[in-house]
């Protein structure tokens, strides 16, 4: 795993990033880790535009109705 040194923070910014971190009952590195993994995370634009893509690329195929098959497989 790669490590991080963030130099210069402000102390306001730091003594806040504290607080959040005791209020989720988190160490410092845990809450920065969390805010860093949200962070790295696709947007919510990213995600549609993945969706719109794969749709356009499934249409006109046929899916059909798998009500029939979960039925059948609960049935054994």
């Amino acid at each position: 795993m790669g490590q991080v040194a963030i130099r210069n923070l402000d102390d306001g910014v730091l003594h806040c990033l504290k607080q959040r971190a005791r209020r989720n009952h988190r160490s410092l590195e845990g809450e920065l880790r969390q805010i860093l993994t949200l962070a790295a995370l696709p947007s919510r634009a990213e995600l549609t535009a993945k969706a719109e893509a794969l749709a356009q690329a499934l249409k006109g195929r046929w899916t059909g109705d798998s009500t029939s098959l979960i039925r059948e497989d609960r049935d054994r």
